[in-house]
């Protein structure tokens, strides 16, 4: 496992006629052998948007018109199959799971946090989390004893429209197929390989090198380990490992609440640098031979505000190199206190 980066440097005259060295980090992500950018100049601009926090949405208040909140919730959402749910909805404390209406994949469904309609970032209770997270890893286990072929799974939140949020009203997304997404397909193959080669987990090996090497490792909680990725492919973009961990069935409630206080202990560092929306994704391959353990990531998005600049420019669509402005090293020397 290759920790790679090579330092450019563009030369040019500013407007004062002063000769200008602007220095540029490429990395090299040693899990999938993308590259990132780290242009440090752009971290001078002032990013509109992020002076203070943003207001909250508009329709933040408008709770009458959301179909999550209750009691509409029972009349405007869907009901699982009697063979995965007999009373149509699983409930796990004061979250409630169902299918998603527009679903994604084979088994696509939506667990709520609570009957809260708008929770800031950051301001979530860790138990809400934890509901939240049981409920879906309940969900997924009902479903691969109906559907044994549906072991591609994930759990993933949208956090505002910026991130892809359609509604405000705080809920993860939950999705199982026998149809592998991308990167089910290639960490898989990532993670399968290097055990056959090493005799070790791929994202233990990766989270002991952090942990030698100090400078983006965040903490723990519990037996969940923070760091900032080493190559980001988003902005601020810090994980969370479960080291030999493959399954969703293999974590405990006690595991599950970890995983939630360091959702919420990174919510809240990306609240301190003024930023509202963000990303979460954490997949498994419910297969005996997997290799691929659980690892959650999360990434902030561009800020839910008027005229504000999206965080994906051509760099990323068209030549697929994410371009971010602060060194992974910072990230986690920013977060450390939060955790």
């Amino acid at each position: 496992m290759k920790f790679e980066s090579q330092s450019l440097t563009a030369k040019f005259i500013d407007p004062s006629g002063q000769t200008v060295n602007q220095p540029i980090e490429i990395r090299t992500h040693p899990i999938t052998g993308r590259t990132c950018r780290i242009t440090f100049s752009r971290i001078r601009e002032k990013e509109a948007g992020t002076e203070s926090l943003p207001q909250p949405p508009p329709d933040a208040g408008k709770a009458s018109d959301c179909p999550f909140c209750r009691p509409r919730v029972f009349s405007k959402t869907p009901q699982l199959h009697p063979d995965l749910e007999p009373d149509g909805r699983m409930v796990q404390g004061d979250s409630l799971l169902f299918p998603n209406l527009f679903p994604y994949g084979s088994y696509s469904a939506v667990s709520l946090f609570s009957d809260e309609h708008f929770v800031e970032i950051g301001k979530a209770s860790v138990a809400s989390y934890a509901d939240s997270f049981i409920n879906s890893g309940c969900y997924l286990k009902r479903v691969l004893n109906h559907d044994p072929r549906a072991v591609y799974t994930a759990i993933t939140q949208n956090h505002l429209p910026s991130a892809g949020g359609s509604l405000v009203h705080p809920h993860l997304q939950i999705n199982a197929d026998p149809v592998p997404g991308n990167h089910h397909r290639f960490l898989l193959q990532r993670a399968d390989d290097f055990y056959q080669q090493k005799g070790n987990y791929l994202f233990s090996s990766y989270l002991n090198h952090e942990k030698t090497a100090g400078s983006r490792y965040i903490g723990a909680t519990g037996s969940w380990e923070w760091m900032a990725a080493f190559a980001p492919e988003g902005f601020f973009e810090i994980w969370g490992i479960l080291p030999e961990i493959t399954s969703f069935q293999q974590v405990s409630a006690a595991d599950w609440q970890d995983l939630a206080e360091g959702v919420i202990n990174t919510q809240r560092f990306y609240r301190s640098i003024c930023r509202n929306g963000y990303n979460l994704g954490l997949l498994a391959v419910e297969t005996s031979a997997s290799c691929l353990e659980l690892r959650v990531v999360m990434v902030v998005r561009s800020n839910y505000a008027p005229w504000v600049r999206s965080d994906f420019t051509g760099y990323e669509v068209m030549l697929g190199d994410m371009a971010t402005f602060v060194a992974p090293e910072q990230t986690a020397e920013w977060s450390r206190s939060f955790f």
